[in-house]
């Protein structure tokens, strides 16, 4: 080990690494849990991922390969590839930008809208249990 990293690790103190070692075991259990869900209705996590992201703009319904890849943290090919794969099983569908010729929109079909919101509402379920997120307004959250 270097000195700069026993430097570093000297700054992090017992509670940080408990801390840490919660966070990470509460993300393998919530990602545990989204593969099974996912395995079951016969989608694989980048699948689910990228319908989630094809819908995370609010102010439109779709999303460029480019803002997929970037929310994906994957390469453009990559991204290209499994919108391909996606488009295939009938879950999404590419359209040229009626604004920007040279865009290309990716776009939920109708299936791939429902079959988001049966796995999203179960994974919100899931998180709703974190007891930080998605409160409801009349919750006061």
């Amino acid at each position: 080990m270097t000195s700069t990293c026993r430097k570093a690790v000297g700054a992090v103190t017992k509670y940080d690494l408990e801390q840490l070692s919660e966070f990470r075991y509460r993300l393998r259990r919530f990602q545990r849990f989204s593969e099974e869900i996912l395995h079951a209705e016969g989608l694989t996590p980048q699948q689910y991922m990228l319908m989630l992201h094809t819908c995370a703009f609010a102010d439109r319904t779709w999303a460029t390969v480019g803002e997929i890849a970037e929310r994906l943290q994957a390469s453009s090919h990559g991204t290209v590839a499994l919108v391909t794969r996606c488009e295939a099983a009938g879950l999404v569908r590419r359209q040229t930008s009626l604004h920007d010729r040279r865009q290309v929109e990716v776009h939920l079909t109708p299936k791939g809208e429902q079959c988001l919101r049966k796995v999203a509402a179960l994974h919100k379920s899931e998180i709703r249990s974190f007891g930080w997120a998605f409160h409801d307004v009349a919750d006061g959250g």
